[in-house]
């Protein structure tokens, strides 16, 4: 196994150089630029425009730019400073990364603990009027746009509807904390409710759909039908036998919908103004602020890369069939 993740380690590396080189050609490619503020200001000369693209680096060849870029990541582990407020580029993104991972891990931990038991259910049942309101709401889900669900959550448990005790909102409509408060886990809690709602709403309906099918097929199989005639319950059939072999689909569409999930928390807390690494590249990437958005694209790849590594070890810990050596 160790050997098998050192392998795996080495081969990202040229991946993630090929895929620094594709991103910082894409985002140098965008229209617009840091400049295009400036450029647009009849106060600010020509002589001043070429000076600070001078100091920013914005004349060089882009092969220039890209190598120095690509070295201070590499030697130095620093990945800039951001072209509008002058921040470091790590310090803003290590901001924001833990917000990011709260929101998206405990609204992923929750679609789990609800998309997999109504998914195994509605395999069971399949046909019934369970089965029937799970893949109508499925369907549904799938069609809905999560940022259209984040603006009918916040008018419906915020602008319409209030709470009879208190008379005030049901829910706060953006950022993790009440204004003045001490910050405590209850208030974060109370604002984590719509943007997480909305988060898991989205993903469950795809991942009990997956895991429906992904089940189907595990009790039509052949192994199945000799463990019920060797007279074991319906229940250890379904949840000992059926259920390990279904979950190894779902690691693998995990592993794949990694990226989705941030892209969908970039909507998410740019909706409900939660402070994470979506609301950052959102502002980024409308400020032309290319350090910052090159430095977001580039931690996402990196763990888009390790979590495609972990669901390899989690076949070989679901399934002892699976060797690496």
């Amino acid at each position: 196994m160790s050997t098998y993740i050192v392998r795996r380690t080495l081969q990202a590396i040229p991946l993630l150089l090929i895929l620094s080189v594709m991103l910082f050609a894409l985002v140098r490619m965008a229209p617009g630029g840091p400049l295009a503020q400036a450029e647009r200001n009849p106060n600010v000369t020509q002589e001043q425009i070429e000076r600070l693209r001078e100091r920013l680096g914005l004349n060089q060849p882009f092969y220039v730019q890209y190598i120095k870029w690509a070295r201070t990541i590499v030697l130095e582990g620093d990945l800039g400073s951001s072209i509008k407020s002058g921040r470091d580029v790590s310090v803003m993104i290590g901001e924001r990364i833990p917000n990011t991972l709260l929101l998206v891990g405990v609204a992923f931990l929750l679609t789990l603990c609800v998309a997999i038991p109504v998914g195994a259910l509605s395999a069971r049942k399949q046909y019934s009027f369970f089965d029937y309101v799970v893949t109508t709401f499925t369907f549904a889900g799938q069609s809905v746009p999560i940022y259209w669900l984040g603006l009918m959550a916040i008018l419906t448990f915020y602008v319409w509807i209030e709470n009879p005790f208190t008379g005030k909102p049901f829910f706060p409509a953006g950022g993790m904390y009440s204004i003045g408060s001490d910050k405590n886990l209850g208030d974060l809690l109370w604002h984590m409710v719509m943007p997480v709602g909305t988060l898991s709403l989205a993903w469950v309906a795809w991942y009990s759909r997956f895991f429906r099918a992904s089940m189907l097929d595990v009790l039509n199989a052949d192994y199945m039908r000799t463990a019920r005639a060797k007279g074991l319950s319906e229940g250890r059939v379904l949840y000992i036998h059926a259920l390990r072999n279904a979950v190894m689909p779902l690691v693998t569409m995990i592993a794949l919908d990694f990226p989705s999930l941030f892209a969908g928390a970039l909507f998410v807390e740019t909706i409900f103004s939660w402070p994470g690494m979506g609301r950052l590249f959102w502002e980024a990437a409308r400020g032309r602020d290319y350090p910052v958005l090159l430095g977001v694209i580039l931690i996402n790849a990196g763990l888009i890369v390790v979590a495609n590594i972990l669901a390899d070890i989690l076949y070989g810990v679901i399934d002892p069939r699976v060797q690496y050596d």
